[in-house]
Protein backbone atom coordinates (compact mmCIF):
# COMPACT_ATOMS: atom_id res chain seq x y z
CA UNK A 1 0.00 0.00 0.00
CA UNK A 2 1.97 2.95 -1.21
CA UNK A 3 5.93 3.89 -1.46
CA UNK A 4 8.52 5.98 -3.68
CA UNK A 5 8.79 3.68 -6.75
CA UNK A 6 11.96 4.75 -9.19
CA UNK A 7 11.97 1.64 -11.20
CA UNK A 8 11.03 3.16 -15.34
CA UNK A 9 7.80 1.08 -15.57
CA UNK A 10 5.69 -1.16 -13.39
CA UNK A 11 1.63 -2.32 -12.30
CA UNK A 12 0.11 -0.03 -9.18
CA UNK A 13 -3.11 -2.11 -8.14
CA UNK A 14 -5.25 -1.64 -4.77
CA UNK A 15 -4.59 -3.80 -1.54
CA UNK A 16 -5.88 -7.26 -2.39
CA UNK A 17 -6.55 -6.84 -5.91
CA UNK A 18 -8.27 -8.58 -7.52
CA UNK A 19 -9.71 -9.44 -4.57
CA UNK A 20 -11.65 -7.09 -3.02
CA UNK A 21 -9.66 -3.85 -0.94
CA UNK A 22 -9.72 -3.01 2.32
CA UNK A 23 -11.86 -0.62 4.26
CA UNK A 24 -10.41 3.20 5.57
CA UNK A 25 -7.12 2.42 3.25
CA UNK A 26 -5.15 5.49 2.17
CA UNK A 27 -2.21 4.29 -0.19
CA UNK A 28 0.07 7.09 -1.90
CA UNK A 29 3.00 5.74 -4.67
CA UNK A 30 5.35 8.45 -5.67
CA UNK A 31 6.34 7.59 -9.02
CA UNK A 32 10.51 9.17 -9.31
CA UNK A 33 12.05 8.32 -13.13
CA UNK A 34 14.92 9.35 -14.44
CA UNK A 35 15.73 13.29 -15.28
CA UNK A 36 14.13 14.42 -18.61
CA UNK A 37 11.61 11.40 -18.82
CA UNK A 38 7.85 11.70 -18.09
CA UNK A 39 5.39 9.16 -15.98
CA UNK A 40 2.77 8.02 -18.47
CA UNK A 41 0.17 6.40 -16.10
CA UNK A 42 -2.61 3.93 -17.87
CA UNK A 43 -5.64 2.41 -15.80
CA UNK A 44 -6.29 -0.92 -16.91
CA UNK A 45 -9.43 -1.95 -14.92
CA UNK A 46 -11.10 0.00 -12.41
CA UNK A 47 -14.36 -0.95 -10.02
CA UNK A 48 -14.85 0.87 -7.19
CA UNK A 49 -17.72 2.92 -5.47
CA UNK A 50 -19.19 4.58 -7.93
CA UNK A 51 -21.00 8.01 -8.05
CA UNK A 52 -19.42 11.31 -7.68
CA UNK A 53 -15.93 9.48 -6.40
CA UNK A 54 -16.63 11.17 -2.92
CA UNK A 55 -15.98 7.95 -0.69
CA UNK A 56 -13.23 5.34 -2.61
CA UNK A 57 -11.22 6.73 -5.57
CA UNK A 58 -7.71 7.34 -6.85
CA UNK A 59 -6.34 10.85 -7.51
CA UNK A 60 -3.37 11.60 -9.86
CA UNK A 61 -0.64 14.22 -8.94
CA UNK A 62 1.34 15.74 -11.46
CA UNK A 63 4.09 16.06 -9.38
CA UNK A 64 4.59 15.78 -5.02
CA UNK A 65 1.56 15.06 -3.17
CA UNK A 66 1.72 17.98 -1.14
CA UNK A 67 2.11 20.90 -3.69
CA UNK A 68 0.90 19.54 -7.16
CA UNK A 69 -1.78 20.00 -9.40
CA UNK A 70 -4.96 17.42 -9.42
CA UNK A 71 -4.87 15.74 -12.83
CA UNK A 72 -8.34 13.62 -12.43
CA UNK A 73 -9.96 11.67 -9.79
CA UNK A 74 -11.38 8.09 -10.87
CA UNK A 75 -13.52 5.46 -9.17
CA UNK A 76 -15.25 3.85 -12.12
CA UNK A 77 -16.18 3.33 -15.80
CA UNK A 78 -13.22 4.62 -18.08
CA UNK A 79 -9.87 3.77 -18.43
CA UNK A 80 -8.05 7.01 -18.60
CA UNK A 81 -4.46 7.84 -19.15
CA UNK A 82 -2.64 10.51 -17.77
CA UNK A 83 1.06 11.96 -18.77
CA UNK A 84 3.11 14.22 -15.64
CA UNK A 85 5.01 17.45 -16.78
CA UNK A 86 8.05 16.09 -14.86
CA UNK A 87 9.90 13.23 -13.69
CA UNK A 88 7.32 12.68 -11.20
CA UNK A 89 4.00 11.76 -10.71
CA UNK A 90 2.17 10.61 -7.29
CA UNK A 91 -1.02 8.02 -7.24
CA UNK A 92 -3.46 7.98 -4.25
CA UNK A 93 -5.48 5.06 -3.72
CA UNK A 94 -8.57 6.12 -0.71
CA UNK A 95 -11.36 3.99 0.79
CA UNK A 96 -13.80 4.71 3.36
CA UNK A 97 -15.57 2.31 5.65
CA UNK A 98 -18.76 1.38 4.08
CA UNK A 99 -18.79 -0.86 1.01
CA UNK A 100 -15.88 -2.40 -0.77
CA UNK A 101 -15.19 -4.22 -4.26
CA UNK A 102 -12.45 -5.08 -6.53
CA UNK A 103 -10.35 -2.00 -6.78
CA UNK A 104 -8.05 -1.24 -9.70
CA UNK A 105 -4.91 -1.98 -11.66
CA UNK A 106 -2.90 0.37 -13.09
CA UNK A 107 0.45 0.98 -15.03
CA UNK A 108 2.88 3.26 -15.33
CA UNK A 109 5.87 3.80 -17.84
CA UNK A 110 8.67 6.34 -18.81
CA UNK A 111 8.70 8.38 -21.63
CA UNK A 112 11.22 10.51 -22.97
CA UNK A 113 10.64 14.31 -22.89
CA UNK A 114 11.28 17.36 -25.33
CA UNK A 115 15.22 17.66 -25.68
CA UNK A 116 15.43 21.40 -27.28
CA UNK A 117 15.67 22.64 -23.53
CA UNK A 118 16.93 20.60 -20.24
CA UNK A 119 17.11 21.67 -17.00
CA UNK A 120 18.94 20.63 -13.81
CA UNK A 121 18.66 22.11 -10.45
CA UNK A 122 22.32 20.92 -8.76
CA UNK A 123 23.39 22.08 -4.82
CA UNK A 124 25.50 25.38 -6.12
CA UNK A 125 23.99 26.01 -9.49
CA UNK A 126 20.82 25.72 -11.76
CA UNK A 127 22.61 24.03 -14.74
CA UNK A 128 20.36 24.91 -18.16
CA UNK A 129 21.28 23.29 -21.38
CA UNK A 130 19.47 24.87 -24.73
CA UNK A 131 20.03 22.28 -28.11
CA UNK A 132 21.99 24.35 -30.87
CA UNK A 133 19.26 22.12 -33.49
CA UNK A 134 16.46 23.57 -31.77
CA UNK A 135 17.72 27.65 -32.22
CA UNK A 136 18.78 26.86 -35.76
CA UNK A 137 15.19 25.86 -36.27
CA UNK A 138 13.69 28.97 -34.87
CA UNK A 139 16.46 31.12 -36.71
CA UNK A 140 18.70 31.91 -34.05
CA UNK A 141 22.50 31.74 -33.39
CA UNK A 142 24.30 30.56 -30.93
CA UNK A 143 25.49 34.70 -30.44
CA UNK A 144 21.60 35.34 -29.48
CA UNK A 145 21.42 33.83 -26.50
CA UNK A 146 22.09 35.77 -22.84
CA UNK A 147 21.27 35.76 -19.53
CA UNK A 148 19.21 38.29 -17.94
CA UNK A 149 22.07 39.61 -16.60
CA UNK A 150 24.74 39.68 -19.43
CA UNK A 151 27.76 39.59 -17.91
CA UNK A 152 27.18 35.78 -16.74
CA UNK A 153 28.73 34.32 -20.32
CA UNK A 154 27.67 30.39 -21.54
CA UNK A 155 29.61 27.62 -22.96
CA UNK A 156 29.22 26.97 -25.95
CA UNK A 157 29.52 23.62 -27.39
CA UNK A 158 29.70 22.11 -31.08
CA UNK A 159 25.55 21.32 -30.00
CA UNK A 160 24.70 23.19 -27.19
CA UNK A 161 24.31 26.35 -24.90
CA UNK A 162 25.13 25.63 -21.08
CA UNK A 163 24.46 28.06 -18.42
CA UNK A 164 25.64 27.67 -15.26
CA UNK A 165 23.62 29.97 -12.81
CA UNK A 166 24.70 30.35 -9.16
CA UNK A 167 21.52 30.29 -6.52
CA UNK A 168 23.07 33.60 -5.05
CA UNK A 169 24.26 35.37 -8.03
CA UNK A 170 23.71 36.39 -11.62
CA UNK A 171 20.36 38.14 -11.37
CA UNK A 172 18.65 35.26 -9.65
CA UNK A 173 15.60 36.01 -7.56
CA UNK A 174 14.89 34.23 -4.45
CA UNK A 175 11.08 34.36 -3.45
CA UNK A 176 9.27 32.43 -0.39
CA UNK A 177 6.00 31.11 0.31
CA UNK A 178 4.18 29.29 2.94
CA UNK A 179 6.39 25.98 2.15
CA UNK A 180 8.56 26.36 -0.67
CA UNK A 181 11.55 28.83 -1.74
CA UNK A 182 11.84 29.74 -5.11
CA UNK A 183 14.57 30.88 -7.76
CA UNK A 184 14.36 32.35 -10.57
CA UNK A 185 16.04 33.10 -13.57
CA UNK A 186 15.67 34.09 -16.94
CA UNK A 187 17.52 33.83 -20.08
CA UNK A 188 16.74 35.56 -23.18
CA UNK A 189 16.94 34.59 -27.36
CA UNK A 190 16.84 37.62 -29.40
CA UNK A 191 16.59 38.75 -32.96
CA UNK A 192 19.87 41.03 -34.08
CA UNK A 193 18.30 43.38 -35.94
CA UNK A 194 19.03 47.01 -35.23
CA UNK A 195 16.21 48.83 -36.82
CA UNK A 196 13.33 46.00 -37.35
CA UNK A 197 12.96 42.74 -36.08
CA UNK A 198 11.09 39.50 -37.91
CA UNK A 199 11.05 36.96 -35.43
CA UNK A 200 9.77 36.99 -31.35
CA UNK A 201 11.97 36.84 -28.63
CA UNK A 202 12.04 33.99 -26.87
CA UNK A 203 12.45 34.13 -23.04
CA UNK A 204 12.88 30.96 -21.01
CA UNK A 205 12.13 31.20 -17.86
CA UNK A 206 14.07 29.11 -15.24
CA UNK A 207 12.63 28.38 -11.97
CA UNK A 208 14.06 25.79 -9.12
CA UNK A 209 11.67 24.88 -6.45
CA UNK A 210 12.98 23.41 -3.49
CA UNK A 211 9.90 21.71 -1.15
CA UNK A 212 12.14 20.99 2.31
CA UNK A 213 14.43 18.52 0.49
CA UNK A 214 13.21 18.07 -2.66
CA UNK A 215 13.68 20.35 -5.84
CA UNK A 216 11.40 20.39 -8.33
CA UNK A 217 13.15 22.00 -11.37
CA UNK A 218 11.13 24.15 -14.11
CA UNK A 219 11.63 25.99 -17.62
CA UNK A 220 9.32 27.58 -19.60
CA UNK A 221 9.51 29.16 -22.58
CA UNK A 222 7.51 32.58 -23.09
CA UNK A 223 6.62 34.84 -25.99
CA UNK A 224 7.06 32.49 -28.51
CA UNK A 225 4.78 30.25 -31.19
CA UNK A 226 5.85 26.84 -29.03
CA UNK A 227 5.95 26.51 -25.48
CA UNK A 228 8.61 24.42 -24.03
CA UNK A 229 7.77 23.00 -20.47
CA UNK A 230 10.65 21.24 -18.51
CA UNK A 231 9.98 19.97 -15.16
CA UNK A 232 12.61 18.01 -13.25
CA UNK A 233 12.50 16.47 -9.68
CA UNK A 234 15.71 16.09 -7.25
CA UNK A 235 17.28 15.98 -4.14
CA UNK A 236 18.85 17.49 -1.73
CA UNK A 237 22.86 16.63 -1.47
CA UNK A 238 23.62 15.83 1.81
CA UNK A 239 26.15 13.53 4.02
CA UNK A 240 27.58 13.14 7.50
CA UNK A 241 31.03 12.88 8.26
CA UNK A 242 33.02 11.43 11.31
CA UNK A 243 35.54 13.13 12.95
CA UNK A 244 38.37 12.43 15.42
CA UNK A 245 37.65 15.39 18.39
CA UNK A 246 35.32 18.33 19.02
CA UNK A 247 37.18 20.49 17.23
CA UNK A 248 35.52 19.25 13.86
CA UNK A 249 38.89 19.53 12.12
CA UNK A 250 40.31 15.92 10.82
CA UNK A 251 37.43 13.60 9.77
CA UNK A 252 37.69 9.75 9.74
CA UNK A 253 37.89 8.09 6.66
CA UNK A 254 38.20 4.91 7.79
CA UNK A 255 36.08 1.99 6.92
CA UNK A 256 35.00 0.33 9.21
CA UNK A 257 35.72 2.86 11.95
CA UNK A 258 37.41 1.09 14.43
CA UNK A 259 36.31 2.32 17.83
CA UNK A 260 36.72 1.50 21.78
CA UNK A 261 33.38 0.75 24.05
CA UNK A 262 32.38 4.19 25.42
CA UNK A 263 34.83 6.29 22.62
CA UNK A 264 33.26 9.39 22.15
CA UNK A 265 31.67 9.30 17.99
CA UNK A 266 31.27 13.19 16.81
CA UNK A 267 29.88 13.69 13.51
CA UNK A 268 28.65 16.58 11.43
CA UNK A 269 25.97 16.38 9.03
CA UNK A 270 26.59 19.22 5.71
CA UNK A 271 23.75 20.07 3.48
CA UNK A 272 25.07 21.29 0.00
CA UNK A 273 23.89 24.63 -0.99
CA UNK A 274 24.71 27.51 -2.29
CA UNK A 275 21.64 28.90 -0.65
CA UNK A 276 23.23 30.64 2.75
CA UNK A 277 19.19 30.98 3.63
CA UNK A 278 18.71 27.26 4.97
CA UNK A 279 19.15 25.57 7.91
CA UNK A 280 19.65 21.81 9.07
CA UNK A 281 18.38 19.53 11.54
CA UNK A 282 18.89 15.96 12.91
CA UNK A 283 15.85 14.63 13.44
CA UNK A 284 16.04 10.90 14.23
CA UNK A 285 19.43 8.84 14.22
CA UNK A 286 19.01 4.86 14.70
CA UNK A 287 22.22 2.50 14.59
CA UNK A 288 21.73 -1.07 12.93
CA UNK A 289 23.85 -4.10 12.36
CA UNK A 290 21.83 -4.11 9.02
CA UNK A 291 22.71 -1.22 6.39
CA UNK A 292 19.12 -2.06 5.22
CA UNK A 293 16.89 -2.77 8.18
CA UNK A 294 16.67 -0.16 10.60
CA UNK A 295 14.00 -1.55 12.49
CA UNK A 296 13.99 -5.19 12.94
CA UNK A 297 17.22 -4.44 15.54
CA UNK A 298 18.03 -0.84 16.13
CA UNK A 299 18.64 1.37 18.86
CA UNK A 300 17.61 4.74 19.13
CA UNK A 301 19.62 7.76 19.69
CA UNK A 302 17.92 10.07 19.07
CA UNK A 303 14.24 9.84 17.60
CA UNK A 304 11.57 12.53 16.17
CA UNK A 305 14.15 15.40 18.06
CA UNK A 306 13.83 13.77 20.80
CA UNK A 307 17.25 12.48 22.76
CA UNK A 308 17.10 8.99 23.63
CA UNK A 309 20.44 8.02 24.54
CA UNK A 310 21.94 10.18 27.69
CA UNK A 311 25.50 10.24 25.68
CA UNK A 312 24.07 12.17 22.99
CA UNK A 313 24.90 16.04 22.94
CA UNK A 314 24.94 18.61 20.19
CA UNK A 315 27.86 21.63 19.11
CA UNK A 316 27.95 24.77 18.02
CA UNK A 317 28.04 24.87 14.81
CA UNK A 318 29.48 28.05 12.93
CA UNK A 319 27.43 27.84 9.89
CA UNK A 320 23.52 26.87 9.06
CA UNK A 321 24.48 24.12 6.63
CA UNK A 322 26.14 22.28 9.21
CA UNK A 323 24.79 20.35 12.18
CA UNK A 324 27.25 18.69 14.91
CA UNK A 325 26.78 16.31 17.26
CA UNK A 326 28.19 13.29 19.73
CA UNK A 327 27.36 10.03 21.47
CA UNK A 328 29.19 7.05 23.20
CA UNK A 329 29.94 3.57 21.15
CA UNK A 330 27.63 1.44 23.34
CA UNK A 331 26.74 -2.39 24.78
CA UNK A 332 24.99 -2.81 21.41
CA UNK A 333 28.41 -2.84 19.65
CA UNK A 334 29.72 -5.65 21.31
CA UNK A 335 27.20 -8.16 20.47
CA UNK A 336 27.56 -7.36 16.42
CA UNK A 337 30.69 -7.25 14.30
CA UNK A 338 29.53 -4.01 12.74
CA UNK A 339 27.40 -1.58 13.44
CA UNK A 340 25.67 1.23 10.87
CA UNK A 341 23.92 4.53 11.35
CA UNK A 342 20.75 5.89 9.99
CA UNK A 343 20.16 9.77 10.28
CA UNK A 344 16.96 11.60 9.38
CA UNK A 345 17.79 15.17 8.00
CA UNK A 346 15.78 17.96 7.42
CA UNK A 347 16.32 21.03 5.90
CA UNK A 348 14.09 24.56 6.60
CA UNK A 349 14.47 27.69 6.09
CA UNK A 350 16.44 30.16 8.08
CA UNK A 351 14.59 31.89 10.47
CA UNK A 352 11.17 30.25 10.03
CA UNK A 353 10.53 28.99 13.77
CA UNK A 354 7.62 27.83 12.47
CA UNK A 355 9.30 25.02 10.65
CA UNK A 356 10.22 21.61 12.37
CA UNK A 357 14.43 22.57 12.62
CA UNK A 358 12.44 25.09 15.34
CA UNK A 359 10.25 22.58 17.05
CA UNK A 360 12.82 20.31 18.72
CA UNK A 361 11.35 17.38 20.37
CA UNK A 362 7.87 16.44 18.82
CA UNK A 363 5.88 12.90 20.25
CA UNK A 364 5.14 10.83 17.46
CA UNK A 365 1.46 11.20 18.41
CA UNK A 366 2.15 15.00 17.75
CA UNK A 367 3.48 15.19 15.11
CA UNK A 368 2.14 16.87 11.77
CA UNK A 369 1.61 15.31 8.42
CA UNK A 370 1.90 18.52 6.40
CA UNK A 371 4.05 18.94 2.98
CA UNK A 372 6.99 20.48 5.57
CA UNK A 373 7.43 17.27 7.09
CA UNK A 374 9.41 15.87 4.54
CA UNK A 375 13.19 14.40 5.44
CA UNK A 376 16.16 12.78 3.70
CA UNK A 377 17.79 9.44 5.38
CA UNK A 378 21.71 9.04 5.02
CA UNK A 379 23.39 6.09 6.37
CA UNK A 380 26.98 5.69 7.71
CA UNK A 381 29.49 3.78 8.78
CA UNK A 382 30.31 0.61 9.61
CA UNK A 383 31.38 0.92 12.67
CA UNK A 384 33.67 -1.85 13.98
CA UNK A 385 34.66 -2.73 18.13
CA UNK A 386 38.66 -2.48 17.99
CA UNK A 387 40.18 -6.04 18.50
CA UNK A 388 43.59 -7.39 18.94
CA UNK A 389 45.45 -5.94 15.73
CA UNK A 390 42.78 -3.31 14.96
CA UNK A 391 44.62 -0.43 16.16
CA UNK A 392 47.16 0.23 13.64
CA UNK A 393 44.30 0.59 10.86
CA UNK A 394 42.56 3.33 12.89
CA UNK A 395 44.73 6.55 11.97
CA UNK A 396 41.80 8.49 13.89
Amino acid sequence: CGGSISNSSGILQSPFYPGSYPNNADCVWEIQVENNFRVMLTFRDIAMQSGRCQYDYVEVYDGPPHSSPLLGRVCSGSFPTYISSSNMMTVRFHSDSRYTFRGFQARYSSIPADHNTTLLCLPDYMHAVISRDYLQSQGYSAQAVTLNDDHCKPTVTSHEVIFNIPYNGCGTIREENNDTINYSNMIKITSSGYIIKRKKNIHLHISCKMLQNTWMQIMYVAEDTVDVNENQFGRYDMNITFYDSSSFLRQVHDSPYYIDLNQNLYLQAYLHSSDPNLIMFVDTCVASPDPHDFNTLAYDIIKNGCVRDSSYATYYSPYSHFARFKFNAFGFISRHPLVYLQCELVVCRLGDYSSRCYRGCINRFKRDTSSAEEKMNVVVGPLQLRGAGAQSRNTG
